[in-house]
């Protein structure tokens, strides 16, 4: 009885030295496991504030193009107000002397005469056919005003990190617009074939378009010949693409090696930040997808995003 014993205790002392062993590795795991968490939304959180920079880098390059933008519609919209304000004194005039003879404060002859003056200032004729068209102008003036600021406030604000199932298309076209005064010399050709609606973020997408457009047309300056920018979108075996492709300088095989480097860049000081191309791969990486480059100096460059069709809501 005394071996049986001594064995049992044995045994007991060995359990709950392993069982304390286990709730001490538990809780150095538990330990570990929130701290890789923290960590992981602190990379999350500098990533965001990392792509939300860059995005105000690409700004400075938008605005002189979106000011010239805003500018022409503003323009002829002044323009046509300072027609319309010189007609309020002819309108005035000749709704109080319309007023005058409704009330018999002056006689039909006198009315006449005054209506022949009016006639002489400003041609009746002529204002009831000016008066739609000054409307009209200034409507679409303001009204394109308005989309050029909403596009640009679009492209300014904090990239949400809501995803949702939507046509990468749309991504598309919302950066030609954005850009459509900086790609105003280029020749631009554009064919978006129908594709699959895909688990995306398309303000994200949209920002990845732009930085691309804004290196392709960089990349032509300066060209003898003219600026030729192709868009195509389509959907291959699953995958969407979306390729631009530009006649530019083209790059080295070194540059390739090293274009999506932090802080790497091609262009003169002040005209680049070198951190385009790596947020342009990162937010290609958060949508599982990769990008192909395909360049060669002296001839241009093709640069390929693709993207898997993502038809569930992934992590």
């Amino acid at each position: 009885m005394d071996d049986f014993k001594q064995a049992y205790l044995l045994e007991k002392a060995a359990r709950e030295e392993a069982e304390q062993l286990l709730a001490d590795k538990s809780r150095i795991l538990v330990a570990v496991n929130s701290e890789l968490e923290q960590k992981v939304a602190d990379l999350e959180h500098h990533q965001a504030m990392f792509i939300q920079a860059e995005k105000m880098a690409t700004l400075g390059t938008l605005c002189a193009g979106v000011a010239h933008e805003i500018n022409n519609p503003l323009a002829y919209s002044m323009s046509n107000l300072d027609s319309l304000k010189s007609y309020c004194g002819f309108f005035s005039k000749l709704l109080k002397l319309c007023s005058e003879f409704s009330e018999n404060h002056i006689d039909k002859e006198a009315f006449h005469q005054q209506l022949v003056d009016l006639n002489q200032v400003h041609s009746f004729a002529f204002v009831a056919d000016d008066l739609p068209d000054l409307i009209d102008d200034t409507e679409q003036g303001l009204q394109r005003i308005s989309k050029i600021v909403s596009n640009l406030l679009n492209f300014s604000r904090p990239k949400s990190q809501d995803m949702q199932f939507a046509d990468m298309t749309d991504a598309v076209t919302s950066a030609v617009k954005l850009l459509a005064n900086q790609l105003r010399n280029c020749h631009l050709q554009s064919q978006y074939s129908p594709i699959s609606q895909s688990w995306c973020n398309l303000a994200a997408i949209s920002q990845v378009i732009v930085n691309l457009l804004i290196n392709a047309k960089q990349a032509c300056d300066n060209q003898d010949s003219q600026t030729k920018i192709t868009i195509n979108v389509y959907e291959l075996e699953q995958h969407i693409y979306i390729d631009i492709e530009d006649n530019g300088i083209g790059m080295s095989a070194e540059t390739i090696a090293k274009i999506y480097d932090p802080f790497f860049t091609t262009k003169p000081v002040g005209e680049g930040t070198g951190m385009g191309m790596t947020m342009v791969y990162a937010i290609v990486h958060e949508h599982k997808g990769r990008i192909d480059i395909q360049s060669s100096q002296g001839i241009g460059t093709r640069m390929s995003c693709v993207f898997p069709v993502l038809s569930q809501v992934t992590s």
